[in-house]
């Protein structure tokens, strides 16, 4: 999977960190979150924790378009 930084601002006084996903069959998710601004926490330290707050997200976005794709066999009743 292919994870882009899509917005990184801040936002009534939390950095706002947005993704773009994208899987290995071109589907495309973008999801966004607010971290606490703490003095010197670092930028990747800040997408680290948006994407932790993320995931879940994620992985359920991961295997809802699990089958997307695929070809049925109606005959056979599996995936070919």
């Amino acid at each position: 999977m292919e994870y882009q930084i899509k917005d990184f601002r801040t936002e009534d006084n939390k950095k706002y960190v947005g993704f773009m996903i994208k899987d290995e069959n071109g589907n495309q998710f973008a999801i966004d979150k607010k971290v606490d601004i703490v003095d010197g926490k670092t930028d990747e330290k800040y997408v680290e924790e948006a994407m932790a707050l993320a995931q879940s997200e994620i992985d359920e976005w991961k295997a809802s378009t699990a089958l997307v794709g695929k070809k049925w066999n109606p005959e056979s009743k599996s995936f070919e």
